[in-house]
């Protein structure tokens, strides 16, 4: 089998884009030559896969990412499928669903968004492995408290997103 990537210089580093032949199936902060954790994801859910360049196959993704960070996208339209578990799925779908642009949301509010108000450290554990940075917003998800709390890019990387989506909204 094989997987398609890209890279992306953004504001906040060099990204990679991994699609199969329908659909992206992970936007990363990394190369195609980095990130263990990239790599462990992908011997998981597609073992002995050829990662080829192909930049054709994630153009859309990777210009609806450019206009995300020039102002000019709130929303993603391009396809992505999820690879994890039941509830990684479920958590994740919730995200787009409960954390709008500009805006950011308790990690309680994903656990009750799924029926599970007691799943708030489960719903943790799935967001941090949102393998489909920026359009599935993890980034906008903090603690109870209001602080900013955990994000797999770094503090630094989240920070940068929510004062991005906050200045683009007023």
């Amino acid at each position: 089998m094989a997987l398609y990537y890209d890279e992306l210089d953004s504001p906040i580093g060099r990204m990679i884009i991994i699609a199969d032949e329908d659909k992206v199936v992970r936007i990363d902060y990394a190369t195609v030559s980095s990130a263990d954790s990239r790599k462990a994801w992908l011997g998981r859910y597609f073992p002995n896969v050829d990662l080829i360049h192909w930049p054709e196959q994630v153009k859309q993704a990777k210009q609806e990412l450019l206009d995300y960070f020039q102002g000019m996208r709130q929303q993603f339209s391009f396809a992505f499928a999820f690879y994890g578990t039941p509830f990684q799925k479920q958590i994740w779908q919730s995200l787009i669903n409960v954390a709008p642009y500009g805006e950011t949301t308790a990690y309680k509010a994903i656990a009750e968004a799924i029926g599970n108000p007691k799943a708030v450290r489960a719903a943790g554990g799935a967001i941090s492995k949102n393998p489909i940075s920026i359009v599935v917003p993890c980034h906008r998800i903090i603690g109870s408290d209001g602080k900013m709390v955990g994000y797999n890019g770094g503090l630094d990387k989240k920070n940068f997103l929510l004062t991005h989506e906050k200045n683009c909204c007023q």
